[in-house]
Parts: structure tokens; C-alpha cells; sequence
């Protein structure tokens, strides 16, 4: 859970493993609102418009490297105070198993007023700040103190939206965003979802204003999809820093960094699993 360097900062990649203050007044924490303003949405050729359905607790309580893989895939919704619901498929992800990972900010058991909900039960946002103005979003898992974090989001709808929030944390004057780069990092997600620091300790099972949902028409079958790799900014973690804990859909052009490495291992255990599987029939 540490964070890259500083000229990465636009591009925070993970969590850190020190515990940095937030530089903003405390009122920021209760600014909860954004000026959206209708701006017209269209939607993915991927989003379906069957209805979806909303995960709930049974879903979060497992495993933290086992949410970590069930959260690709799935739709992360954030419904506005004007009733827009914006949505991502969640492509990119990170597991950090609580106070064995050196990397985690739980680790060794440490309880602070930062990581409480790392410690509440799964399915509970865990939203942090980087470099004092970027924010993450983990959600808690089985395991004392373990969380997966949300790297990388594919845009579904409301990408004008996003569009907008996201320019309203960029220079003015600063290149359109491709649709590809509204979501393709942990920082970058909850800007373009306005995911803020007062989710903190809310449970994205019950929550109004942000839940996982399923859409039965994209169900996504991992079985040789998912990328295996090591986290992103924790390399002075020792050992923590080479385990596979961040996952991701090979291929997919929203996931924020490739591992050519790991995808090569991947294909080739998907093409060994395959011949073995010709080899039966």
C-alpha cells in the first residue's frame, strides 16, 4: 500500500504503506456534492441495458484474494445527488491480506483512525488520501485488517460526466481524455465517480449512492482471463512486493499498467489447460 514517486502523482498507484495526513481542511471531508449540471451521458456498446443485480453482503465475505478476482468483471455504480448513475466494469484490482502483508496499511495489526474500516465487516469502503489531494477506494474483505483495492474501471455510462469530473481536477487547457483513460487508475476512478473521503466506512452492500451490481448479459468467465502480477508501488516491501496479488482482464485497454511478463505465463497455462482438455475428449 505504498505509493509511487512524486513525479507519478497524477497516476497514484496503490496504497501507502506510511501514513500520510490529509493537507485539506477537515470540511472537505463533508463535501459530498458536485455540480454535474445534466451533462449528456451516452452509454458503452458493451453496457447492457437488462437489469442488473445488486451484490450484497454474502458476495464481500470471502477471501481477500478471492474478492480481489470476484470484483473483475462486475459493475461499480455511483448514483449523483441530480439521480445520474454513472457505472464502470471493474478490470483491475489489488489484494492486501492484512497483517502478514508488509505492504498493507494493517500491517502488523495496526488499528488506526485511518485504516478502521480495513477492520469492519467485508464490504466496507475504505477511502484514503495520497499526496493529500488523491483519493483510493478499497473495499473490506474476510481476513482481519485485508481490503481489496480498486485500480482500474471500464466506462459504461455517464462518460460525459465522468469527463467533467475528472477535468475538474486537471489544468485548465489539458488535452480531452480518451474515454480508455476516464478510470484506468486507482486516483483516476474516484475522481471520474466522485467517490470522496466522507464514503469512508460505508457498506457497499446497503449504500444509496454507490453499490456493485452483476449484469447477467457480461457475465465475464475468468478461467484464463485473469492476469496474476505484483502490485504497483510497493517495491520496498521486500518479498510483499514480487507476490501476485493484483489482478487483471488480459488485454482489456482500461487497466492501468501491463505486466507482459505475467500475461505470457497466463497464456501459456490457458494453452497447456486447453490441450490437456482436447486431450480428454
Amino acid at each position: 500500500m505504498t505509493t509511487r514517486k512524486r513525479k507519478n502523482s497524477l497516476l497514484p498507484q496503490s496504497e501507502s504503506a506510511s501514513d500520510q495526513t490529509d493537507a485539506e481542511p477537515l470540511k472537505r471531508l463533508n463535501q459530498c456534492q458536485f455540480d454535474t449540471n445534466s451533462v449528456p451521458q451516452h452509454l458503452s456498446p458493451y453496457f447492457s441495458m437488462r437489469e442488473s443485480i445488486r451484490l450484497t453482503y454474502s458476495f464481500f465475505n470471502q477471501p481477500c484474494i478471492d474478492l480481489a478476482k470476484a470484483f473483475l468483471g462486475k459493475v461499480l455504480v455511483r448514483k449523483l445527488t441530480d439521480g445520474t448513475e454513472l457505472r464502470g466494469r471493474v478490470v483491475e484490482t489489488e489484494a492486501y491480506l492484512g497483517g502478514e502483508d508488509k505492504a498493507s496499511h494493517s500491517a502488523g495489526g495496526k488499528r488506526t483512525e485511518r485504516n478502521t474500516a480495513m477492520f469492519m465487516k467485508p464490504g466496507t469502503i475504505y477511502v484514503y488520501p495520497i499526496y493529500g489531494i488523491y483519493l483510493c477506494m478499497n473495499v473490506s474483505s474476510q481476513g482481519e485488517g485485508a481490503a481489496v483495492l480498486l485500480r482500474s474501471l471500464e466506462p459504461l455510462s455517464g462518460q460525459d460526466v465522468m469527463r467533467g469530473l475528472r477535468a475538474a481536477k486537471r489544468k485548465a487547457g489539458a488535452k480531452i481524455l480518451k474515454e480508455k483513460e476516464l478510470c484506468n487508475g486507482p486516483s483516476k476512478l474516484c475522481q471520474a465517480l466522485d467517490i470522496q473521503r466522507c464514503f469512508d466506512r460505508r457498506d457497499l452492500a446497503t449504500d444509496t449512492e454507490v453499490w456493485l451490481e452483476r449484469d447477467p448479459e457480461r457475465e465475464i468467465d475468468c478461467a484464463g482471463e485473469v492476469v496474476s502480477a505484483p502490485r504497483i508501488g510497493v517495491e520496498s516491501h521486500g518479498e510483499w512486493a514480487t507476490k501476485p496479488l493484483r489482478f487483471y482482464l488480459r488485454g482489456h485497454p482500461c487497466v492501468s499498467v501491463l505486466n507482459r511478463d505475467a500475461e505470457r505465463q497466463t497464456q501459456s497455462s490457458t494453452d497447456l489447460r486447453n490441450t490437456e482438455m482436447e486431450r480428454t475428449v
